[in-house]
């Protein structure tokens, strides 16, 4: 949902001095510090650059592990990977998609150093379980909060509840810069290192140089930095983004009424509580089994009256080619069965109220027909 603010504020920055490294980058830190209360805020070019950004400064290599849900996008893996740590998966609860947190323990080993967590489509995961167990075998914890930004736990954000979150950008995310990530953390120290990996390992920023490309390199870096023009985009969707939050609330809720008692799948349910607070990222309905094969038809229908729907996600990342192939198959039955019955329907805010009737009337006589 691009405007004429969006648009406005992109020409302004093609119209200036400066493209990267400037004021926009940072404001926009300062809005998305602002908006989840997080100490500290790093913009980055992407969810997966900012957690690879976070493995590489806490220093993961080759022989460590970090445990990884079986139920999400493949580049929660990926940023372990990358590393040459080793991604241990464990399976999904049943209930919301979420990790199982009663598998975890079952999974750590001497050579543990993280548990990765993933709000799966913006339902929070009990945080105070998981870090009872970091606390216990003294983990790191890392939140991909690519589905999450509006969401919250006991009236903390995602992101702040264990040592580190990072946001995803991405268009269909529930804000875009087109592409970019941003990092939040209540640590100084570290979020000054990744502001120094972000930017190749250089230790001045151009403000700080007295002598015009004076500088030195005292670590290894990436270039993983969000420019002028993605930050513009950002500070002026920050301000539409209570707004569109809201609307992805009453969406799903007037889905779900409309929805309910119908046969043939069931509903993962977003809570709505003080406890638990959902981004309402999308709807997920589950098929039942007898339905299951029917997946592709029923979507294809919907998609003939104009209604987008998706999956999240296709594969457990373990049962992705890749990871498969590398390191064996691992038996994950719960993301199994998500991924394999899941269809996300849509509740973003450029839904209005009769646009809301008519997905469900239509999704209505898909099923009646079936």
């Amino acid at each position: 949902m691009i405007g004429k603010e969006e648009k406005k504020a992109v020409e302004k920055v093609l119209s200036g001095p400066i493209l990267v490294h400037g004021p926009e980058s940072e404001e926009f830190e300062s809005s998305f510090a602002s908006f989840t209360k997080a100490p500290h805020a790093v913009s980055v070019s992407s969810c997966t650059a900012g957690m690879h950004l976070i493995y590489h400064a806490l220093g993961f290599g080759q022989g460590d592990e970090v445990i990884v849900p079986s139920q999400t996008h493949v580049a929660t893996a990926h940023a372990v990977e990358l590393t040459g740590a080793r991604p241990v998966f464990v399976d999904a609860e049943s209930t919301t998609g979420n990790i199982d947190i009663a598998a975890i323990e079952a999974a750590i080993t001497s050579k543990t150093r993280a548990i990765a967590v993933v709000h799966y489509l913006g339902v929070p995961v009990d945080m105070d379980q998981i870090s009872n167990i970091a606390k216990k075998y003294s983990l790191f914890v890392l939140e991909d909060c690519a589905l999450s930004v509006g969401a919250s736990f006991n009236g903390i954000h995602t992101g702040l509840l264990g040592d580190a979150g990072c946001f995803s950008f991405y268009p269909v995310k529930h804000i875009t810069t087109a592409e970019g990530g941003m990092v939040i953390l209540k640590d100084k120290s570290l979020a000054e290192k990744i502001r120094l990996l972000k930017a190749f390992g250089v230790n001045r920023s151009h403000g700080e140089r007295k002598i015009p490309g004076e500088y030195d390199v005292t670590s290894l870096g990436y270039n993983y930095r969000m420019s002028e023009i993605h930050a513009a985009i950002g500070i002026e969707q920050m301000k539409k983004i209570p707004t569109f939050l809201q609307k992805r609330k009453e969406n799903f809720i007037a889905l779900e009424a409309s929805l309910s008692g119908l046969d043939g799948f069931r509903i993962l349910p977003q809570p709505i509580n003080e406890t638990r607070i959902s981004s309402h990222y999308c709807m997920g309905i589950l098929l039942e089994s007898k339905l299951i094969d029917k997946r592709p038809e029923i979507m294809n229908r919907l998609k003939s009256m104009g209604i987008g729907t998706s999956i999240y996600y296709p594969h457990p990342v373990p049962h992705m080619s890749y990871y498969k192939e590398k390191y064996g198959a691992l038996q994950c039955p719960n993301a199994e069965l998500i991924s394999n019955s899941i269809i996300a329907l849509p509740v973003g805010p450029h839904l209005n109220n009769l646009d809301m009737e008519t997905i469900a009337k239509r999704i209505c006589y898909v099923f009646s027909e079936l």
